[in-house]
């Protein structure tokens, strides 16, 4: 007999292909779906618009009217948008994107984990305009004290994806994708943090174990975002190859999400090239490989009409 996780696993995987299948592509310079798992869009810091307590990943603001320009150059049909944490719970802004961009632009929404009362929300959530589901980041220390066991069961019962960052705290998601089995649970940027990268001589042994070691749970995929960032080469990065490929063997294709996080190494890459490093580089990806991990994988995974 199945188990729940085997039954909600199954469900969940053929309702991904089915989603999937539906999605054409709009991108006649790739002839494939390119989606974005990951941009920040954010205005200047002003006493009538603040910031909450954190510097930008860039020195001027990154707006609509900059991502537009290089997105419509390198062929990209849609972006998810994460509102950087300076901006708190505010979602106005990438809003606003979605009304001028419509079926362009989707949204993954902050939330305050220490505000359990915010459980109340999370039934109608999607029914904000452009929004997909919930982004969370650097897990200490409400992973490890309490703070965010009222969100995970609130969340699966609402049926919300959640894109998730830890710092160096991978190991700590399979208790939950366990407990949850209905939970979509992304894990942004391989499971790699500025902070855990910069302070940590062996991040890669980080990808290559612990987020490696979330594939066993269905209900849990993985974002290859922000590559240029992890790497000391020039383009087309190839120390930081190895590391994707393992998340692919373990993962597969269709739990795998291509990404830029293009803000947070903007200097480093061109967009195209952050989309030729995949289609050009990895002779072990397949072309139908291709097509899930630059888009189709996670407009399914999200459920992105």
């Amino acid at each position: 007999m199945l188990s729940r996780r085997q039954l909600i696993a199954g469900a969940a995987t053929a309702g991904m292909v089915a989603a999937a299948n539906k999605v054409a592509y709009a991108s006649p310079r790739w002839g494939r779906l390119i989606v974005d798992s990951q941009t920040h869009l954010w205005l200047a810091n002003t006493p009538e618009r603040p910031w909450f307590g954190k510097e930008a990943q860039l020195p001027e603001p990154f707006t609509i009217e900059r991502l537009l320009p290089i997105i419509d150059e390198a062929g990209v049909d849609r972006v998810v948008l994460v509102p950087p944490t300076l901006e708190g719970e505010r979602i106005d802004y990438v809003q606003e994107a979605v009304k001028r961009c419509p079926g362009r632009f989707g949204i993954m929404c902050r939330i305050a984990i220490d505000k359990p009362e915010r459980a109340s929300k999370l039934p109608a959530w999607r029914d904000q305009a452009g929004v997909l589901g919930v982004r969370l980041n650097y897990g200490s220390p409400w992973l490890t004290n309490g703070t965010a066991d009222w969100f995970w069961p609130a969340a699966e019962k609402a049926n919300l994806p959640v894109m998730l960052l830890t710092n160096g705290q991978n190991s700590l998601i399979g208790p939950i994708a366990e407990r949850h089995p209905g939970l979509t649970i992304i894990i942004d940027h391989m499971g790699i943090s500025t902070a855990f990268m910069r302070t940590t001589q062996t991040w890669g042994d980080e990808i290559d174990n612990a987020v490696a070691g979330l594939a066993r749970y269905p209900n849990v995929s993985v974002k290859l975002s922000s590559i240029p960032l992890f790497s000391t080469e020039p383009y087309p990065w190839r120390d930081t190859i190895p590391h994707i490929h393992r998340l692919y063997d373990v993962f597969g294709p269709l739990r795998c999400h291509w990404g830029t996080d293009q803000t947070n190494s903007f200097a480093k890459a061109t967009y195209t090239q952050r989309i030729t490093q995949f289609t050009e580089e990895m002779p072990f990806l397949s072309e139908n490989d291709k097509d899930w991990i630059m888009g189709r994988s996670l407009m399914a995974r999200l459920r992105w009409p």
